[in-house]
């Protein structure tokens, strides 16, 4: 045999294995993508509450059903990921998508619409609950920081480019089509994913924490949903009350479960850090005053700036797009300077990006509403870097699925407290407008720049904050 042809051919391999991962990494992105695409939904809110004869308010429920079940099963689905396979959890996430898709897609009303998006919560929670722990196997340990960029810059893009998907189609097809054009994009990352590693994998030596996983999702559903009934009491609705009971027995039972179970979900030692604690509270309230772009931004756009549906997409995408940008920046300076200097960093961003979407008129130029919303999205990106290497950092290898979970978690909390909290104060701000004699179109103008200008300064609370400990706990 030559020994050259030896040579070549063993030089070859290591390239066939970048091309193999590299191509791997496409096809996990290509699934991820199917999760962050939900921002598709959110375009479509005018045209599924005008569809179904609803007011505004109801089109909460639509965030709240798919948003509260990946919540609660989430971690769950992380720690079955780390027992068994990471991949086997992520791929039924896929093919379970396929059919909530079509379904949301055919919902003859909106009760349907609303259990069929508690199905397509089920799928979410098994993607993504394992695509953090998938991402960073396939980088070296040392690299962790930039396979989180890489893993934030797959999630950005999906939320970038729904947006502009969905207004073209539910200007062509109405609301449905936001559904039914990922059903095709998660078959074909099902089809051709094969191999994908399974850090963490112990096969049988490990027991799956039942116990735990029942107290974690009751816990969870019934605070998200405590959150989101709580305000109807002046009304004498005491639902809230009675789930906020729930969720404190459950989580007080949980915690007491976890911190005695030879093999528990989560280490609650964790959370006895304050800097941990903190960064989890904080990443929470980050995406719950960010939510407020997609929530309340689709309403102005569509109904008050003159801009098609395709144009109004596009204004939406563009903190993502911005986000995408910056992500992998971000997983590099997370390497060389520290997660505790980025995420503080991100939070100041953040809060001007919002306060500057507060200053918005019906005829202001539309780069400005980009610039602002990019502006949001950077600081989104060095923030999210920086604290998912925060949390993976904390977490033993072998817990690399539920970490990245509990990453993705805050988010969930954030948006379906946010979903509660700002379509509340948007009402009682837009009511106080319209006692004061203010017609429609200014009331609604009112409210909107005071919660955005609100919950910029929120961020920037925020960001000093982390900013103030951070040579602390250095």
């Amino acid at each position: 045999m030559d020994p050259g042809a030896t040579s070549l051919n063993d030089a070859a391999l290591p390239v066939r294995g970048k091309l193999r991962d590299g191509f791997q990494l496409v096809l996990v992105g290509l699934g991820i993508s199917v999760v962050p695409l939900d921002t598709a939904v959110n375009i479509a809110f005018p045209d599924i509450t005008g569809g179904f004869g609803l007011p505004i308010a109801m089109i909460q429920w639509v965030v709240i059903c798919y948003v509260l079940t990946h919540a609660g099963l989430m971690l769950a689905f992380g720690r079955v990921g780390d027992i068994w396979s990471h991949g086997l959890v992520f791929r039924a996430g896929l093919a379970w998508s396929v059919a909530a898709f079509v379904l949301c897609a055919v919902a003859p009303s909106f009760g349907w619409l609303l259990f069929f998006r508690f199905l397509q919560g089920v799928s979410a929670g098994l993607i993504i609950s394992c695509a953090p722990a998938i991402v960073t196997s396939l980088y070296p340990e040392a690299r962790r920081s930039h396979a989180l960029g890489i893993f934030t810059l797959m999630f950005a893009l999906g939320s970038a480019v729904g947006p502009l998907i969905g207004g073209a189609l539910v200007a062509r097809w109405g609301w449905p089509g936001v559904f039914w054009f990922r059903a095709p994009i998660a078959l074909v990352a099902l089809l051709l994913l094969r191999g994908l590693p399974a850090r963490g994998k112990t096969g049988h030596a490990e027991r799956f924490d039942v116990a735990g996983a029942v107290l974690l999702a009751f816990g969870l559903v019934a605070l998200l949903l405590a959150i989101n009934t709580l305000p109807r009491l002046a009304e004498r609705d005491y639902l809230g009350v009675v789930m906020a009971a729930i969720a404190l027995t459950s989580l007080l039972g949980f915690v007491f479960w976890e911190g005695r179970a030879a093999q528990p979900i989560i280490q609650i030692e964790l959370f006895r850090s304050p800097r941990f604690a903190l960064v989890n509270l904080v990443s929470a309230l980050i995406y719950l005053v960010t939510f407020s772009v997609m929530l309340i931004g689709p309403y102005f756009l569509v109904r008050y700036t003159g801009l098609t549906l395709l144009q109004a997409g596009f204004v939406l995408a563009s903190g993502f797009i911005a986000m995408a940008v910056a992500s992998p920046f971000a997983g590099t300076l997370v390497a060389r300077v520290g997660a505790q200097w980025i995420a503080p960093l991100g939070g100041l961003a953040t809060g001007i990006g919002l306060f500057a979407v507060g200053t918005w008129q019906p005829d202001t130029p539309t780069l400005l509403m980009v610039l602002s919303l990019g502006l949001q999205g950077i600081g989104t990106g060095f923030f999210q870097v920086a604290y998912m290497d925060i949390v993976m950092a904390a977490s033993p290898l072998a817990h690399r699925g539920v970490a990245g979970s509990l990453s993705m978690l805050t988010r969930t909390i954030g948006v379906v407290t946010g979903a509660a909290a700002l379509t509340l104060g948007f009402q009682a701000f837009e009511s106080a407008a319209l006692t004061q004699g203010a017609g429609e179109v200014e009331a609604f103008l009112s409210a909107f720049r005071t919660m955005f200008r609100l919950a910029g300064i929120t961020a920037v609370i925020v960001g000093a904050t982390i900013a103030c400990l951070a040579p602390r706990q250095r």
